[in-house]
């Protein structure tokens, strides 16, 4: 039997920074921002407990021009896409490091 792998990921949640922009040696355009979401739950007291998470958020094509019009810091949002890791070296260490994103699927502005 053969397991069939998925790489899918879907946040609720609002933009917790204006996106940034940037424009790629062959032309191209990326929108990077964080999103937060928060997650509610009763300890064993009985008492409501929030913990907030934050994702680095990376979105390409044809969702860069909604996020220049329609982005900005507060804005809810519903994303669907994958999660990315992306690897680089640290110039003032000299270490390999990495970091790991929600690439956009789809998105949905509430």
């Amino acid at each position: 039997m053969t397991v069939q792998e998925m790489n899918h990921v879907n946040l609720i949640g609002q933009m917790s920074s204006d996106p940034k922009f940037v424009e790629l040696k062959d032309g191209k355009r990326i929108a990077r921002f964080s999103l937060s979401t928060r997650e509610t739950y009763l300890d064993d007291e009985g008492n409501t407990k929030n913990i907030n998470n934050w994702h680095r958020v990376t979105a390409w094509g044809k969702w860069v021009p909604v996020l220049e019009q329609l982005g900005s810091k507060g804005q809810a949002l519903a994303i669907e896409g994958r999660l990315r890791s992306r690897f680089y070296n640290n110039i003032k260490t000299g270490q390999r490091q990495s970091y790991t994103e929600v690439e956009i699927n789809d998105m949905v502005i509430l």
